[in-house]
Parts: C-alpha cells; structure tokens; sequence
C-alpha cells in the first residue's frame, strides 16, 4: 500500500460527478430480479460494485462488464448443486443485499468476506430473514463470519429495528415484493439514513414495483415482477462532497454536475453543511457550485447521512472555533469506527477533539498543521484528510491510497485536476 503527499493549495474547476455506488448496487439486485437481460449504463466500477457483480454471478445472473455499461443475463440454474462461497470483499451492502437474495434459494449460500465486514452489524436482518423462514448459521460463535443463508424465504409481516442501518429495511423491500405472499414491514425504533430507503423506493418505482408506504409501514403486495431492462446510474453526491468541499477548505470554486435530483442522495446534505460551514452554494439543475469564502464553525447532525462524518470533522478541525458533529453512534460500526478514527485525524490537524456516545465536540485549529497518517484502510477518512490536506500549513503524507478503489477509484486524478499545487 502506497501514501499519496498533498501540498496545501486551492481546488478549483469543473468536472462531472463519477456514477453512484448507491444506485450501481441498487441496478444490480433489481437486474438480478428481473431475471432476463438487463443493462446498467453509466455503472461505477469500484470494489464494492464489483463484489454484488461478482456474488450475483454465484446465484445466477452473469455480469459483462465493458468501459460504459454492464449487461446482466441470467443463466439456467443447476438445482440441487452446491454453490460456491460468494466472497463479500470489504462492502457491507454487498453482504446485507445479497443475504436477502440468498434467502430465495432452496440451498445454503455461503458469504464470507474481509476486514471489519464480520464485525458490522447484520443481527437485524438475519432475525427478519428468519421470521420470514430462512436458516442463517454462523461458524463464528453464532454471528459475524462465513454466514451461510438457506431460504427459500415466504412473505408475511415482519418488524425490523432501523437503528443500525437503512441496508436491512433496503434489503428486504428488495426481495419481499417477489414472493407469493403479500408483506408488511414495519420499522421500530430510530430510523438512521432514511434518504438511502428513499432511493430504494425510487429503484422500485422505476421498475414498476409496487410498495405503499407511510413513515415506518411498507405495504407490499406479492406475485411482483421487475419491469423494464435498463437503468441509467446517476452521478454520485457522495464522492462530490469531497470535492466540494475542496473547495470550501480552500477558497476555491468547484463545479459538480450529473447529479439529478430525481434520484433521492443523502449525502446531497453535504450542501447544507457546508453553508453552515461558511462556504457560498448555488444549486443547479443537476448539481451544485461551492466556494469557499471565510469558514465558520457549526453544528450538524448527521443521522441521515452517516458517510458525512469524517469530512465534516475535517471540516471542523480546520475551522477554527468550537463544532459539533451529531449522530455520532452508528458510524462506530462501518468500515473503521470512525467516530474514533475521525477524532483522530481532527487531532492529527492540530485540532482538539472530545467525542461521546451521540456526539464529537471538535475545537478546530486556527493554523491546521500538516499531517502524516498512515494505515488508514477506510476508504471515507483518506478522501476526508485528503481534503484537509489543502488547508494544512505544509506537505501531508496520507495512506493507504488505494482505499479510494472501494468507492471512487478517479479520486486522485480528480483532486489532482482541481488543484492548483498538485497531488502525488
């Protein structure tokens, strides 16, 4: 693994946004439910989307990737074959999404995957997967990883805590309009990243599927069928906020488009933060323009939009004054737990930073110092200290570089192309 030195200076420019993992995931499992050939245009080819491609082939549906587009076609299955282990890399949505496919199959599935993904939470959905008659079995002490997953599955009324993750709700909603039955699924308790449940609906309601749907009850008819055969991936808010917010960092100015708003993006709450944070947003039809002006201290809370935490801590740690950074306690269980990793690098800033259980007080430094942060694997905090890096006060050293492959592989090149003293 390999560190990247960014020098301070100013992101400026104009590009558009790279495809949507949310979406790319989402495009795979309802191409998989149609079970005929689908195309995805305009996919995000990173690990994560890779690793649904790779787990959909085990069950069934064989992915062509080329540079623009990703064929999907379903293939005779060998019933009473056993299926070989599908291997759930780092991404915690290719593990929830596909336990749910897995339930459908009359034969055991097999997930195994790497790093943290054995420690994120899955209680949740295994509990529901059950109640609607699966078996999943764990080698490892009763939970975590392999998991093996043996449906098939019936509709019915189930109840699901939402506390931990949207993915679990996603998840079913996913497979439940496909079974005999009809369903109801109600969701108790907090509910966290609720605009990411909205996107699942938006992917239903392209592909004609029918789901009634109130706060925390989903009414959904069974006997369904997936319609249509193509989707066109929407460029991606999540990985726009960290050019964004290059600029507001920075006092720069950075254009982002190919993001419609008629795809529901949490992370398009970035803007909001960073106005909070003093930068100037202008909205436009599909995207955004920010520049950076005199930054200011903020608070934010950011339940919704969990993937938001470490940037705005980085935010907050170059900003001088007093921040708060809220809905702190379900982003302890992603890929780092970067409520701990996220007061780190506010410290490593030269920030000061006191976190709880709901909450991180960070007290940002008027002269941010530079950093050199190795073995940061997850994906979001290397992208966040890379944006700080350009408000630090000398040359940063950030590894591991290769994170960014988990969700935007082009980030480098991007930061290298906005800024004005250069990356490498």
């Amino acid at each position: 693994m390999t560190a990247v030195v960014v020098r301070p200076g100013t992101a400026t420019g104009r590009l558009s946004a790279p495809a949507s993992k949310s979406y790319t995931h989402r495009a795979l499992v309802a191409g998989h439910l149609a079970h005929r050939s689908y195309r995805i245009r305009g996919p995000l080819d990173a690990d994560d989307t890779r690793a649904t491609a790779r787990a959909l082939a085990t069950l069934g549906t064989t992915v062509r990737r080329t540079r623009d587009a990703w064929t999907l076609t379903p293939r005779a299955s060998s019933r009473g074959s056993a299926l070989p282990p599908i291997d759930c890399g780092e991404s915690g949505t290719t593990l929830r999404f596909v336990s749910a496919l897995a339930s459908l199959q009359d034969r055991p599935v097999r997930l195994i995957g790497h790093g943290r993904l054995g420690d994120r939470p899955m209680a949740e959905l295994r509990l529901a997967l059950e109640h609607l008659g699966a078996q999943c079995r764990s080698t490892r002490r009763g939970h975590g990883l392999p998991l093996e997953v043996e449906g098939p599955v019936h509709g019915g009324r189930v109840r699901l805590r939402a506390s931990e993750s949207s993915q679990f709700a996603s998840a079913l909603l996913f497979i439940l309009p496909t079974l005999d039955e009809d369903s109801r699924l109600t969701l108790v308790g907090p509910v966290v990243s609720r605009p990411y449940l909205d996107a699942t609906l938006a992917v239903l309601r392209h592909h004609r599927v029918t789901v009634r749907s109130s706060d925390r009850e989903f009414t959904i008819p069974g006997r369904q069928r997936y319609r249509g055969a193509v989707f066109d991936v929407p460029g991606d808010a999540s990985s726009a906020a960290y050019l964004w917010a290059a600029a507001a960092v920075s006092g720069g100015i950075v254009r982002v488009e190919g993001i419609p708003a008629s795809w529901p993006q949490a992370d398009l709450a970035v803007l909001d933060l960073l106005e909070r944070a003093g930068a100037r947003v202008r909205r436009l039809g599909s995207g955004a323009e920010v520049r950076g002006e005199t930054p200011r201290p903020f608070t934010v809370d950011l339940t919704d939009s969990p993937d938001l935490f470490p940037l705005a801590g980085v935010l907050a740690a170059t900003t001088p004054g007093r921040s708060e950074l809220r809905g702190a306690e379900q982003v302890a269980g992603k890929e780092s737990d970067r409520r701990a990793e996220t007061v780190r690098l506010a410290r490593a800033f030269g920030a000061s930073a006191r976190p709880s259980l709901h909450r991180v007080v960070i007290e940002g430094a008027r002269r941010p110092k530079a950093i050199s942060v190795r073995g940061l694997r997850d994906h979001r905090l290397v992208m966040s200290a890379a944006v700080g890096a350009l408000a630090a006060h000398g040359r940063s050293t950030i590894g591991e570089s290769e994170a960014v492959r988990k969700s935007f592989p082009g980030f480098w090149e991007a930061l290298e192309g906005l800024s004005d003293r250069g990356v490498r």
